[in-house]
């Protein structure tokens, strides 16, 4: 389910340019080649919610109860805590994310589904008004994508702090609903934050396979304005793009983004609202049962979150 109930329109999304263009050029290659280009991509050269497209969108309701965790496959939610990160010996200097701020926003809530009506309240996204927040999708066996997005989330955060990095999260679990999608953008924004990552599963059809980075368009509307950060955006795209094919295994979305694994949107208020290089990565799609198995493995959670980890380092160590 969207992350603000934002739907795209496919044809809207596809004014790509520059290593856009190439990677559309690659899309028709072997989808090993084009897996190839994008760790190539992480890990030499520049790359350059409100989260579902509405082709991808299958009729199913939010969860009616308490989210559950579908059996005995579901991940073991255990993850590492919020400590500061400690320095070693000789001091901080020596680590690679030392005095860069990460934040890192795990989509949905787990208790979105309780508050339905102030998750429903319209809220400004400079180009318009969206929903403050959704209940997120959910695998068919009720493993939800709030659950999934918090317990990767947690795992980037002890990654990232071993390196000295600053994480700051827009929720973790904590909070009765929400935050809303604006208050999401303004807590990077206030942080002053070096890169933001949103972080969700889809919820499309069953076949509709793989994983997609959502890049913010140039908007400009009311408080919306995100000339400044379109191009560094679209490079910590490319660089956890290419991290994540690396780290999982997992192929391209074959069913948003013409097979680059990236899509440019101008409808989440996420992303218009950010003042700072922003964006949101699809998972995986948790209607898919070969996908499923993957989103719900503990094991592959540690990949999924080592893979946007060590896109996010590729982008501000590079």
């Amino acid at each position: 389910m969207p992350y603000d109930s934002e739907s795209s329109n496919p044809d809207s999304s596809r004014s790509r340019r520059g290593r856009g263009r190439a990677l559309v050029t690659l899309a028709a290659l072997a989808p090993t080649a084009l897996a190839g280009y994008l760790v190539w991509h992480a890990t030499s050269g520049s790359g350059g919610q409100d989260d579902k497209p509405q082709q991808a969108q299958p009729s199913h309701s939010a969860p009616s109860g308490h989210p559950t965790t579908g059996g005995a496959s579901t991940p073991a939610t255990a993850a590492p805590s919020s400590a500061a990160p400690s320095s070693p010996p000789g001091g901080s200097a020596r680590l690679p994310l030392a005095g860069k701020t990460v934040v890192v926003d795990p989509g949905h809530n787990p208790n979105n589904f309780r508050h339905t009506q102030e998750i429903n309240e319209p809220v400004d996204i400079g180009t318009n008004e969206k929903e403050c927040d959704t209940t997120g999708t959910e695998t068919n066996d009720g493993y939800t994508e709030a659950e999934f997005t918090l317990d990767v989330s947690r795992r980037i955060r002890a990654i990232l702090e071993k390196q000295g990095a600053k994480v700051v999260f827009t929720q973790n679990g904590d909070r009765t609903f929400g935050p809303c999608v604006d208050e999401r953008a303004r807590i990077g924004n206030q942080a002053k934050a070096d890169a933001v990552v949103s972080v969700h599963a889809d919820g499309a059809a069953q076949g509709q396979r793989g994983f997609h980075v959502i890049l913010p368009a140039k908007v400009k509307g009311g408080k919306a304005d995100t000339a400044p950060i379109v191009g560094p955006s679209r490079e910590l795209g490319v660089r956890i793009a290419g991290k994540f094919v690396l780290d999982t295994g997992m192929k391209p979305s074959n069913y948003v983004g013409d097979g680059t694994a990236l899509d440019t949107r101008d409808d989440l208020g996420g992303l218009n609202l950010s003042t700072v290089p922003k964006v949101f990565i699809e998972c995986g799609n948790m209607r898919d049962s070969q996908d499923a198995a993957s989103l719900k493995n503990a094991d592959w959670h540690q990949k999924a979150a080592q893979g946007i980890a060590d896109g996010i380092t590729a982008f501000l160590a590079g």
